[in-house]
């Protein structure tokens, strides 16, 4: 729609209609406008219906395109359908021919078996005669079972009793023979002497030839091995003891005397073993010995080891092992974890008057491995010191417990055993040793143990009523071992130099009195020296005793 506008001028007379005119111009000018919009918009649609009718002659010629493709896929579908039909009557025919084939088969062998089963009539019968005699047989079973279950079990009653008489003769004679054979060990020891005394002198160490006083002072006697000669200022003294063993002996030969009273301790005695001398004269040689060559400790474990062993698997026995240092009158125990924690020793409370001593570490011990452990521990852990007398001198009593507890299954017994291996601190007198201060106490304190020791042993000897064990930890800890049916042995040692003729003279005079004590099982002597004293600590006597006696310490 085209619209014509003419305008014409006029001559406007009044300012009225020049403003119509205007208004009429800004309409004009509006609508142009809206029309301008609308042709673009003509334009834009026109163009779209163009590009509608390209788009749908496109699509006619793909519906042309595809209908053609389907044809063609109809035509191949009916010939694959055509072809799939024939194939089926093909296999069919197949399957009907092999299924007749098969029936043909089946047949045949039906009258085979048909044949077979006429033959094995005959075979079934006699099945069907012999199951009824095997079910007749099993019904009787019961009753024969039972018959011969009644009858072995007569036979194996008539057996065991046999077995049993045979194993009560057995057990009565093992019973006689042990108890035999532990009287005849009593018996030996009881001969030898219940403190029993051996001497071992230590021979000249290298160091020692080059000095002015290391002339040989010991002699010995060669008829007779419990004989020991020292010469001291011009005189020549004998000394009579159990064994004396020269210079030139073994550690093994050293121990072949003392395994029999080792092995006591098996059998539920208490046994103390203890190594007395002077500093330097081969104490701790002789109880612990070096690595290649142990001493009495490590050779005492393995025979007791050896001797358990053979017992089994009659006897159950188990081998505990403690050690504890008496130091400057305290009691340390060497395998704990503070050794420097002080014991006490106390009763037991179960009234068998034992003594034990509560916090003591104990190591059960099954074999070498475990004993070297042991012993490195404690020797860790004890103290030692130099003097005059030794480089290295120990300045405590090293105590090393075992104890032996057994348990017989066929008997029902039950042992229980201790062993004490003691190496003693030196007992040279405090002016021989030189020590000052700290090792001055230290060797005052030894003294007086070692003195209250001695008084021990002159009170067993003279048979006294009260024996002061009480006087020393030493002696109180050692006390189930040095009364009663104890068994003691004390291993002397000397050193041949006659620099320490003093000592050696004081030690050998203490072990000849030592020789003449003999353990009494007196429970009233034992009673009263239980109840002596209050307090384990020595008195002040006895203080004033060691210094009176410096020779016995």
């Amino acid at each position: 729609l085209f619209l014509q506008y003419v305008t014409k001028t006029v001559e406007v007379e009044s300012a009225q209609c020049k403003q119509a005119l205007m208004e009429a111009q800004g309409r004009n000018q509006a609508l142009q406008e809206q029309l301008s919009v609308q042709r673009q918009l003509l334009r834009e649609l026109e163009q779209q219906l163009h590009e509608s009718q390209r788009t749908s002659s496109q699509l006619r010629q793909q519906i042309l395109v595809y209908e053609d493709e389907m044809e063609r896929a109809q035509g191949q579908l009916e010939a694959e359908m055509q072809s799939l039909e024939e194939e089926k009557n093909r296999v069919i025919e197949e399957a009907f021919i092999r299924a007749e084939s098969e029936m043909k088969a089946v047949h045949e062998n039906l009258a085979g078996v048909r044949m077979n089963l006429l033959t094995l009539q005959p075979a079934l019968r006699t099945l069907t005669c012999d199951y009824n005699c095997l079910k007749r047989q099993v019904q009787d079973f019961p009753y024969m079972l039972e018959k011969a279950i009644t009858e072995a079990k007569q036979e194996v009653r008539t057996a065991h009793t046999k077995v049993s008489s045979a194993n009560q003769e057995l057990l009565r004679k093992y019973k006689r023979e042990m108890n035999l054979r532990k009287k005849c060990h009593n018996e030996l020891v009881r001969l030898k002497g219940n403190i029993r005394v051996l001497c071992r002198v230590r021979p000249v160490c290298a160091g020692e030839t080059d000095a002015a006083d290391t002339k040989n002072i010991v002699t010995f006697d060669p008829d007779d091995d419990a004989v020991l000669y020292l010469s001291n200022k011009g005189k020549l003294m004998t000394f009579e003891l159990d064994k004396v063993f020269p210079t030139q002996a073994t550690q093994e030969e050293v121990f072949q005397e003392v395994q029999s009273l080792v092995t006591s301790c098996i059998d539920g005695f208490n046994v103390c073993i203890f190594a007395y001398g002077q500093t330097g004269s081969g104490k701790t040689y002789t109880m612990e010995g070096v690595p290649e060559d142990p001493g009495i400790n490590q050779r005492a474990l393995r025979l007791l080891f050896s001797e358990v062993s053979e017992k089994k698997p009659d006897w159950d026995y188990k081998i505990t092992v403690s050690m504890v240092e008496i130091y400057n009158e305290t009691l340390r125990n060497l395998l704990g974890d503070n050794p420097n924690e002080k014991l006490d020793i106390k009763m037991c409370p179960d009234g068998s008057g034992q003594l034990y001593v509560p916090g003591l570490t104990e190591f059960t011990v099954e074999s070498v491995e475990d004993i070297n452990k042991v012993f490195d521990l404690g020797h860790m852990n004890r103290a030692t010191a130099c003097t005059n007398l030794n480089e290295h001198s120990s300045r405590s009593h090293a105590l090393l417990i075992v104890t032996v507890a057994g348990f017989n299954s066929s008997t029902g017994h039950r042992t229980s055993g201790k062993l004490n291996l003691v190496d003693l601190a030196g007992s040279e007198r405090i002016a021989k040793s030189g020590a000052e201060g700290s090792r001055l106490r230290e060797a005052q304190c030894i003294n007086k143990s070692l003195s209250a020791l001695g008084d021990v042993i002159n009170a067993l000897r003279s048979k006294h009523s009260h024996v002061p064990f009480r006087n020393s930890r030493l002696t109180y800890l050692l006390q189930d071992s040095l009364s009663g049916d104890s068994k003691t042995l004390m291993m002397v040692q000397v050193s041949p130099l006659e620099s320490n003729v003093s000592e050696s003279v004081c030690s050998l005079k203490f072990a000849q009195r030592v020789r003449t004590v003999e353990i009494g099982p007196s429970s009233s002597s034992r009673r009263q020296a239980e109840n002596s004293s209050t307090s384990s600590s020595p008195t002040h006597e006895s203080v004033e005793q060691t210094e009176k006696q410096p020779m016995v310490t």
